[in-house]
């Protein structure tokens, strides 16, 4: 008698399978950031104009956030293409079985790592936070934007740099108070859903289609619930946070000043 038997191979519906699912994954991630691209846009002309208008400010700006979905597309790739590069080399000797792991190699790529990750994260929130109002002020394309926006940013490079710095404590900060609040959200709502979701523990054993409706119920009301909180709690930080940027921004060149009135108001 032989071991276990081997699991049969993956055959080729199997793989359509996968591919579908993985295919399906790919589509609606780049959907969603499509639609957050263009969003951005609707972000920052809502807080410009202060009235929030979706359906004329999507059609007003969905181009330019078509282009600033392609350019984090590309940062993406970027990134995680030198992820893959480094730990490839990292692990090639490994995986071709021609060496032994190098540990010197393997802490030498850990600073590349947190280089490649500081580097697409200033790249990408710079570009969110400064470059799309200059899309906006001037109806640039995005490359355009940045060309306009690096004498600004390398002349007034210490703003920046401070602003870096707060805007990152700031983040953190906020977002430790934003999942506080929504944490005992959480739990004031879901005590009286989990008792309601108690009530069709008890039915399963007498009705069961009905106890697993009343679960359901209360979970999908509590999931909803979550996520309404949540965005009810980002939304007064991330304006918040888009205001502080806008008026850096506005301090350090006044062609790109997207809300002059609201800084008079604040100085005054």
């Amino acid at each position: 008698p032989g071991g276990p038997e081997p699991p049969p191979p993956i055959g080729g519906a199997e793989l359509a399978v996968i591919a579908a699912i993985v295919g399906t994954i790919l589509v609606l991630g780049l959907a969603f950031a499509f639609i957050g691209s263009v969003m951005e846009f609707v972000f920052v002309e809502s807080l410009r104009r202060e009235a929030v208008t979706v359906r004329r400010y999507w059609s007003e700006r969905w181009r330019q956030g078509a282009r600033l979905f392609v350019f984090r597309v590309v940062l993406g790739v970027l990134t995680l293409g030198t992820f893959g590069g480094v730990l490839a080399a990292v692990f090639w000797p490994v995986l071709v079985g021609q060496g032994a792991l190098s540990v010197g190699l393997f802490f030498l790529a850990i600073p590349v790592f947190v280089i490649v990750t500081v580097v697409s994260g200033l790249v990408g929130g710079l570009t969110t936070m400064f470059v799309v109002p200059i899309m906006i002020a001037e109806d640039r394309a995005l490359l355009s934007a940045w060309r306009r926006f690096w004498p600004t940013l390398t002349g007034q490079w210490k703003q920046y740099a401070v602003y870096v710095v707060l805007g990152f404590v700031l983040q953190l900060v906020a977002g430790i108070l934003a999942s506080i609040v929504t944490v005992l959200a959480a739990v004031a709502i879901g005590i009286p859903l989990g008792a309601f979701g108690l009530v069709g523990v008890g039915l399963l054993s007498v009705a069961e289609l009905v106890g697993w409706a009343l679960i359901g119920l209360a979970s999908a009301i509590f999931v909803l619930a979550v996520i309404v909180v949540g965005l009810f709690v980002a939304v007064p930080v991330q304006t918040y946070l888009r205001y502080y940027a806008l008026l850096v921004l506005g301090d350090t060149e006044s062609a790109f000043d997207l809300i002059p009135e609201r800084r008079r108001a604040i100085r005054e």
